[in-house]
């Protein structure tokens, strides 16, 4: 049984390569040329009515005519194809014969014409061995084999009409889905630019606008007590790393457009923050509220997927946000704890906490304007993470995160 796999594997390789060979067509009409020109001389012995030499030398030429053309005019599917009907058809009038590499041509040339060419053309060549085999010899074998041609070559036509008409249809499927795909990423670039716009003419000027008015007010307010220039230089801050944060988005948004232009750069921006940035943040808090805010860290700190480190650097800052609006003047703990599979992140105040009759953060819907809470539970979600808030024991409100050690693929 390996013995006849192994044959028929080899058999197989063999023809593969001598199809998709360039001069694979030219190797096959000699090969046929050789088995017509056998048969051709071997047929006196059966047909009585090619004896004489000059029969035989015309019925081995008439052999030759059938199996040629296709491996000669393998460019040409439509003169193949007709030259080697009409040999077939005069072998088949003239001496009531035809060899099987004639016949095996013939359905070669008619499937690649079906398949390449005029497909009512491939039809319309087996009509003659249909009519010849209605008016032609009464011998039953003769009208046998040219019923047979007949039959085979209307097969042959339309199996190479068909292989046609799917490969047509396979190119239109994959290029209706590259326009679709086109348009999809066209229609997204739009969105993109639509919203880079808006972020830039309307949120990027009202916060140009608080920076410049929390300056006015610094410099032109007389008798300002020193805490209050204090917040006022901290407002003006904050408002100028929004505007930089946001020309970070904006570069991000526009990407796409600046490199489908010849000659535009990409944006020049920082990369996203991570816990690297983590002390800056928090040093950047405690100036902006004069409370103390410690970091505590447990386990061994190691380098965490930028994704996951994102996330952990937008929660702080969000909760971080939320205590000094809520809970002004409240001391904050921020720990971090390091293990094997997982970060865990713990945002605790010491402020009065949520009110009593307020509904649980964790699943309500925040109120208008209050999306904190929302962004924070779904920036954790969006690597594979889980948050919580709430009441803290003791008092004051907390922020708990679990987020895996790599980002995961949420569905």
């Amino acid at each position: 049984m390996d013995r006849a796999g192994g044959w028929r594997g080899g058999r197989a390789g063999t023809l593969r390569w001598i199809a998709m060979a360039r001069s694979g067509p030219v190797v096959a009409g000699a090969l046929l040329a050789v088995l017509a020109v056998a048969q051709a001389i071997a047929q006196p012995a059966i047909n009585t009515s090619l004896e004489g030499e000059q029969l035989q030398i015309a019925f081995v030429l008439l052999a030759l005519g059938t199996a040629l053309p296709p491996g000669l005019l393998w460019a040409y599917p439509t003169a193949a194809a007709v030259a080697v009907s009409a040999a077939c058809v005069l072998s088949l009038a003239a001496f009531h014969a035809l060899t099987v590499a004639g016949l095996m041509a013939e359905l070669a040339a008619l499937y690649r014409l079906g398949r390449s060419g005029a497909q009512l053309l491939a039809a319309g060549l087996a009509l003659p061995f249909l009519a010849l085999a209605l008016a032609g010899p009464t011998g039953v074998e003769t009208r046998t084999l040219t019923v047979l041609a007949a039959t085979l070559g209307l097969a042959a036509g339309w199996a190479g009409a068909a292989r046609r008409a799917r490969s047509e249809a396979a190119e239109h499927s994959a290029a209706r889905e590259v326009i679709a795909g086109r348009l999809i990423e066209h229609t997204a670039r739009g969105e993109r630019a639509r919203v880079s716009r808006e972020l830039h003419d309307v949120v990027a000027h009202h916060i140009s606008m608080i920076a410049v008015q929390a300056e006015t007010a610094r410099l032109t307010t007389a008798g300002m007590p020193a805490a209050g220039v204090q917040r006022l230089s901290a407002i003006g801050d904050t408002a100028r790393a929004a505007l930089t944060e946001m020309r970070r988005l904006l570069g991000v948004l526009r990407e796409d457009t600046r490199a489908a232009v010849p000659g535009q750069q990409g944006a020049d921006r920082q990369p996203q923050p991570g816990l690297e940035q983590l002390n800056e943040l928090l040093d950047e808090a405690r100036d902006a509220s004069g409370s103390g805010i410690r970091l505590i860290v447990r386990g061994h700190m190691t380098a965490l997927d930028p994704g996951v480190e994102l996330a952990a650097y937008r929660i702080v800052q969000e909760a971080l946000t939320n205590a000094r609006r809520h809970a002004e003047g409240a001391a904050v703990d921020v720990e971090l704890h390091y293990t094997a599979d997982a970060l865990g992140l713990r945002v605790r105040d010491n402020g009065p906490g949520p009110p009593p009759t307020a509904p649980s953060p964790s699943t309500a819907t925040p109120p208008p304007g209050g999306h904190g809470l929302l962004g924070m539970r779904e920036r954790a979600a969006a690597v594979g993470g889980a948050l919580r808030t709430g009441s803290a024991h003791g008092g004051g409100f907390v922020v708990e995160a679990t987020l895996p050690t790599a980002a995961e693929a949420v569905a």
